[in-house]
């Protein structure tokens, strides 16, 4: 297993492994890595060449300096996964000087309306660090593959008009959220909740799911009405947005056209824990 920690060593390596003609597949994450971290990272060990993860979290996607001293942290866990999972698989884990060198600051994107809304609306510039350390890391590995959760479906399609323009040589796989047994998304923020909210949180799900099964029965406000009384009237959960878009443009929709592609997207702090979800309507 290849763990560095310097942008110059990655260099050296990427160049190396490319003039043999291997294949690059890239797997960014900002560590305290779970079963959908794994999932991603078995998909990419599926494909033919080395397979990096890298572990970093980012300043520059966080507005709020206290979810970012509270994101968790364990890389010493997270290599340990990784290297029982397999060998073969390379870390990087720079730090924020490494990254940013003295200027730990985003770059300004245009994105048009996509990070406007949703996260966009209420994690202010989130997308402009998120573009900027994407970036960062396509210039570093030029991936022939980068491997995205479902679940961050807005970051997804942002990181899409990153590719488009900037690395058309990268093809992006997209995978499937992955859920805990009650169904709420996996995600390195659910190991901050107790184990009450945690068990409370399958709330979530159940409203998505409940979204979609009603979706051609109850009238679109009224079921964000339902939806938004039920959550709220469980201690220490508060819905942040419950969002029906288009999901090629995120534009809202408020009725149902054959033509378009649904999905709902919903954010519920927990305590103060965000946490996201979506899912597909039609």
């Amino acid at each position: 297993m290849i763990i560095e920690n310097k942008i110059k060593n990655v260099k050296e390596i990427i160049k190396k492994n490319k003039s043999l003609g291997n294949q690059v597949c890239l797997i960014p994450t900002m560590g305290s890595l779970h079963k959908g971290h794994v999932f991603l990272i078995q998909e990419a060990l599926k494909m033919r060449g080395m397979v990096w993860v890298s572990i970093f979290v980012n300043p520059t996607q966080f507005n709020d300096i206290d979810d970012y001293k509270k994101y968790p942290r364990s890389l010493k866990d997270d290599i340990l996964k990784l290297k029982k999972l397999s060998e073969k698989i390379c870390v990087f884990s720079p730090s924020p000087e490494e990254m940013y060198s003295n200027k730990v600051e985003f770059d300004d994107f245009d994105f048009g309306f996509l990070d406007s809304v949703m996260e966009g609306k209420f994690r202010r510039n989130h997308f402009n660090g998120v573009a900027t350390i994407v970036s960062k890391l396509f210039k570093l590995f030029m991936p022939d593959y980068c491997f995205f959760g479902e679940k961050d479906y807005q970051q997804v399609l942002i990181i899409k008009k990153i590719i488009e323009k900037n690395f058309k040589d990268t093809k992006m796989i997209i995978c499937n959220t992955i859920r805990e047994k009650n169904g709420l998304a996996i995600s390195s923020r659910n190991c901050l909740l107790s184990k009450k909210k945690f068990m409370e949180s399958a709330i979530i799900y159940k409203m998505l799911v409940f979204a979609k099964k009603n979706i051609n029965k109850i009238d679109f406000k009224l079921l964000e009405n339902i939806i938004t009384k039920k959550i709220n009237e469980i201690s220490g959960f508060e819905l942040e947005y419950l969002d029906f878009r288009n999901a090629n443009s995120l534009k809202k929709i408020s009725s149902i056209n054959s033509k378009q592609n649904i999905r709902v997207f919903i954010c519920v702090k927990v305590n103060g824990i965000r946490l996201i979800d979506n899912i597909e309507l039609k």
